[in-house]
C-alpha cells in the first residue's frame, strides 16, 4: 500500500469501518511514499495511520505543519484528518465511468430501504464484491428486462456451483440446484437474490446439497445423494 486510497480499499475488503481510520501527518516518512508505515509490506489496517502531506498534496499543506508552528496543534491534526477524508473519497471516484456511478446509485438506494426492508436488511450479508454485482443486475434488469437470465447469472456470481432448471411444460416453475449445504446465512441469500429478480408468475423448488436426478446425468445419480422431485 502506497496511496490513501489503496488504504481505504484494502480497509473495506477486510470489513473495516473506514471513518474510523484516522489520518495523522508523519513525523519521519520518506519522500517517495505518501503513507508512512512501520512495514512496508503490510496487509492489514491500523487504526492510527501516518501520512507524508507533501507527496501529492504540497501546496494545500505545505504551511498547516511548519517545524516552528506549535499553535493549535490538536486543532490542525483534526482538521489534516478531515480533509484527508475528504482527499481519498475524491481518489475513489476518478476514473469510474456513468455505469460505475448507476451502481453506486442503485446499492445506496438498496442500502436505504428503498428497494423495501427485507432488501435493505438482506443486502448486508453480502460482501463489497456481491453487492456490487447485485446491484449491477439490477441495473441491467431496468435496461433488458431479462429476469430469469440475471436471476440465473446472480446466483452463480454467488453460489458457484448452483444452477436454474425451468420446467414450462405444464406450469411456470424453476427449480434452484445451489450446490451447498443449507444455512440460516445462504437462506437469507437466495430469498433476498428472489426478492429482486424472480418474476412473479414462477413456482420454486429449492434443492441444496443433493441434486434431484438427472437420466443419463451421473453427477445427479449418486447413490444416496439424490433429492426427489
Amino acid at each position: 500500500m502506497n496511496y490513501i486510497w489503496d488504504l481505504v480499499i484494502k480497509a473495506e475488503q477486510s470489513g473495516l469501518n473506514v471513518n474510523n481510520i484516522r489520518f495523522a501527518p508523519a513525523k519521519v516518512y520518506s519522500p517517495y511514499m505518501e503513507l508512512s508505515l512501520e512495514d512496508l509490506n503490510a496487509r492489514t489496517v491500523e487504526q492510527q495511520v501516518e501520512v507524508n502531506p507533501y507527496y501529492r498534496f504540497y501546496d494545500l499543506f505545505k504551511d498547516m505543519f511548519d517545524i516552528n508552528n506549535e499553535e493549535d496543534v490538536e486543532l490542525r491534526n483534526t482538521l489534516f484528518d478531515i480533509v484527508l477524508h475528504f482527499l481519498t473519497g475524491i481518489d475513489r471516484v476518478q476514473g469510474m465511468n456513468r455505469r460505475e456511478y448507476y451502481i453506486k446509485f442503485v446499492l445506496r438506494d438498496m442500502e436505504e430501504g428503498r428497494f423495501g426492508a427485507r432488501v435493505s436488511e438482506g443486502i448486508k450479508l453480502f460482501d463489497r464484491e456481491e453487492r456490487e454485482a447485485i446491484a449491477g443486475n439490477v441495473l441491467r434488469l431496468y435496461e433488458t428486462g431479462e429476469a430469469v437470465y440475471l436471476l440465473k447469472d446472480t446466483l452463480r456470481d454467488i453460489f458457484r456451483r448452483s444452477t436454474i432448471y425451468a420446467n414450462c411444460e405444464d406450469k411456470d416453475e424453476l427449480l434452484f440446484y445451489v450446490g451447498q449445504e443449507e444455512t440460516d446465512t445462504a437462506r437469507a441469500k437466495l430469498e433476498l437474490i428472489k426478492e429482486l429478480f424472480l418474476p412473479a408468475r414462477f413456482h420454486t423448488e429449492v434443492y441444496w446439497r443433493d441434486h434431484f436426478g438427472i437420466i443419463d446425468v451421473d453427477d445427479t445419480m449418486r447413490l444416496g445423494g439424490i433429492s426427489l422431485y
